[in-house]
């Protein structure tokens, strides 16, 4: 009965997040700079092309906040239910980015000094722009800047033009997720082995462990029957392209408070193969969060400017360029 009484657990929670208007959680990726760059040597990349110490840095630190705040409960909302998102990239020496989408418009900041620091290439300072960049000015000193997303998306467009148009978001509807979500839930029930214990300040754990690339095969092969009414240009992987995953066992550790989903914790560096990745790992953290408002004095952006302006470059002045030396070449004939 453990499996099954954990099993329930671990539904019910997910069935208590749907209910939930806004939601928040927190993606921590637990690792270090030397397994980043042992990943980043297995995977042979060009001379030159080898993950920078700096960004090595910045991505074993940095964390990822993503709220939501709809009308209806999350589980029944559409995109046009929802009233506001946010994404921040956090860092141990500040918010690195923070996005805002409310209503019509869209809020950005980012502390673009230790991005460029971080990266080891210094972005321009806001003195460094051209006149037509506007705006643009206080991204770099970072403050808040608004646009108008649906302006931002056309103008996107038009510098694409139309064949590069943005085609609808692909979507599920009711009864393929329903089956869809039938069909994952048996192979959990065959593949995946739980088990609760105690934890502390009155938590429970739940783990769920299962070979890596048989789930993966299983999952995949449920999926496959229904692939006619998934969104179109979604490409299901084949089991031939799956015959070289590790099979390794993985346990994801879900933390429960008063059977609500509260933390989840996945050890993936047994899936590495790699001797020299010691720590990866991923955690991820969920709270009842607060709707994000609009930041209060964001100056505004305009998307046709930008776009136009910022990126189109400077235009060059016919008599800065040096033409010394250039006029009437002479060439020996035996050169030609």
């Amino acid at each position: 009965m453990e499996q099954l009484s954990a099993g329930q657990k671990l539904d019910q929670a997910f069935e208590e997040l749907g209910r939930q208007k806004t939601l928040s959680f927190e993606l921590d990726l637990d690792t270090d700079t030397a397994s980043l760059e042992a990943l980043d040597a297995a995977s042979d990349p060009a001379p030159g092309e080898e993950i920078p110490a700096e960004a090595a840095e910045l991505i074993s630190d940095a964390k990822i906040t993503v709220t939501v705040a709809s009308r209806k409960p999350l589980a029944e909302s559409g995109e046009k239910d929802l009233v506001g998102t946010a994404l921040k990239i956090g860092h141990p020496d500040g918010d690195l980015v923070e996005y805002r989408l409310i209503g019509d418009y869209a809020y950005v900041r980012a502390d673009v000094d230790t991005i460029g620091r971080m990266m080891g290439s210094p972005l321009p300072a806001a003195q460094d722009l051209p006149p037509e960049a506007g705006a643009v000015g206080d991204v770099l000193e970072g403050k808040w800047v608004k646009f108008s997303a649906k302006e931002m998306q056309e103008a996107t467009a038009e510098g694409q033009g139309d064949e590069a148009a943005p085609a609808p978001a692909p979507s599920l509807d009711a009864k393929t997720q329903k089956k869809l979500m039938g069909a994952l839930r048996g192979v959990v029930a065959r593949e995946v082995e739980f088990k609760t214990a105690d934890g502390d300040d009155g938590t429970e754990h739940v783990t769920a462990t299962a070979p890596f690339r048989t789930l993966l095969t299983e999952l995949l092969g449920e999926i496959r029957p229904l692939a006619k009414d998934l969104p179109p240009g979604m490409e299901l992987p084949t089991d031939k392209d799956l015959k070289d995953a590790p099979d390794t066992d993985v346990t994801a550790d879900f933390t429960l408070k008063n059977g609500e989903l509260t933390e989840v914790d996945l050890d993936l560096a047994e899936l590495a193969e790699n001797s020299a990745v010691k720590k990866l790992g991923l955690t991820l953290r969920l709270s009842d969060g607060t709707a994000p408002t609009a930041p209060a004095g964001a100056t505004e952006l305009n998307p046709g400017e930008l776009m136009e302006g910022f990126f189109a470059g400077q235009a060059i002045d016919e008599e800065e360029i040096d033409m010394t030396g250039l006029d009437d070449p002479e060439f020996a004939e035996d050169e030609f």
